[in-house]
């Protein structure tokens, strides 16, 4: 059974945990490092910082771009997320891009794989691609002019007379760098989160930069808000002290139901609802996993596939015995009221970022906060999305 951090390790950063879905993953103390971390988080934004805990900006960039020396033969490349599949997938010409991709995606890596030698990496490094020269625009927003790209979801936005705007113009391309990795092989690569930017060699081809928050002497919590995140948080201890451990973790050597439960929760959170009537959340839950496996042995064509679709949601369902349910159900609630006290932090840290963000819609442009942030803990190793 992999540890919390170790699944974290595992995943290579082409995955990441929410704050609050340590609850289902992580177990007790899994449930206890989501804690740290929004505590860590509000004494930061009081100024209590102690260094062991860094913070990171969630760029909405695409691709994810993996670069550096191939520690095989010493060779620069680039690479998407293959590069940690069984058999690396990484590009050293743009011949193996185009053999691989397409259209944009290989427009992208071929810019990678022509500047980002300028910057004489060592190592292993992993960002966001955020734009390239012909990405940028220069457009009115409510009267203000920017220097915008628009790399996915949101558009980015930076005033269009500024230093930033003029160093971005310079460039060919823009990337934003979040996680080094170190060994001896592709699969042996353990990931560590930031990027030693510093020692990059400078390049007028590429802004590039990491993600790291440093100076958030404008961000103090007042003394009102602390007093609501502390409340938020002491809720989050008393419903935590009455969780047992026995379920938490159940669940935590049971990922394939951790991950289901994800799932369904994101069928909320893309909805943009928050889960409130937490009881009925759960029955919802117990009947969104009976309907999918019975879709799925609907799929099946021999009465041997149907029969092996059933016995998994069988396994599955076993979990909910009337203790584990009412442990569940105050594991959601413990889950709402992380996410309450996330965003009373997030809605601070969004008046941090030099770049406004703005969503494109049919009737102009919709301001929106950063796609998130990361937590890091310096000493423990682990990061969580926020």
């Amino acid at each position: 059974m992999l540890t919390l951090k170790q699944f974290i390790a595992e995943q290579k950063n082409t995955h990441m945990t929410h704050v609050e879905d340590t609850v289902l993953y992580g177990g007790v103390d899994g449930v206890r490092q989501a804690i740290f971390a929004l505590r860590s988080l509000r004494d930061m934004l009081k100024g209590s910082h102690t260094g062991k805990e860094k913070l990171s900006t969630k760029w909405d960039g695409a691709p994810a771009v993996f670069a550096g020396i191939d520690p095989r033969d010493q060779q620069f490349f680039v690479a998407k997320k293959g590069i940690f599949n069984k058999n690396p997938k990484v590009y050293k010409t743009a011949a193996e891009i185009d053999a691989d991709t397409s259209g944009d995606l290989a427009d992208k890596l071929k810019l990678a794989l022509k500047y980002l030698p300028e910057l004489d990496i060592r190592g292993v490094i992993q960002g966001d691609f955020l734009f390239s020269s012909s990405d940028l625009k220069t457009e009115k927003i409510d009267g203000e002019t920017y220097l915008t790209f628009h790399p996915n979801t949101i558009v980015y936005a930076v005033p269009a007379k500024s230093d930033l705007a003029k160093q971005i113009r310079k460039a060919k391309i823009g990337i934003v760098w979040h996680t080094s990795y170190n060994g001896t092989s592709f699969e042996d690569m353990k990931a560590s989160y930031g990027v030693n930017v510093a020692a990059l060699s400078p390049s007028t081809n590429v802004w590039s930069q990491d993600a790291m928050i440093r100076d958030m002497s404008n961000l103090t919590l007042t003394q009102k808000e602390t007093d609501e995140i502390n409340k938020q948080l002491s809720e989050v201890g008393k419903i935590f002290q009455k969780i047992s451990g026995s379920t938490l973790r159940e669940l935590e050597n049971n990922q394939e139901l951790a991950r289901l439960i994800e799932t369904f929760n994101n069928t909320y959170v893309r909805k943009g609802e928050q889960i409130r009537d937490t009881r009925k959340h759960a029955d919802n839950l117990i009947a969104y996993i009976k309907d999918r496996f019975e879709k799925e042995a609907e799929k099946r064509k021999t009465e041997k596939g149907k029969a092996t679709q059933y016995q998994k949601r069988d396994e599955l369902l076993k979990f909910f015995s009337p203790s584990n349910k009412r442990n569940l159900i105050m594991m959601f609630d413990l889950q709402n009221k992380m996410v309450d006290a996330k965003l009373k932090l997030i809605s601070k840290l969004d008046k941090y970022n030099q770049t406004s963000t703005f969503l494109k819609t049919k009737d102009g442009y919709e301001v929106t906060g950063q796609e998130g942030y990361v937590a890091i803990d310096k000493m423990g190793g682990n990061a969580l999305k926020l």
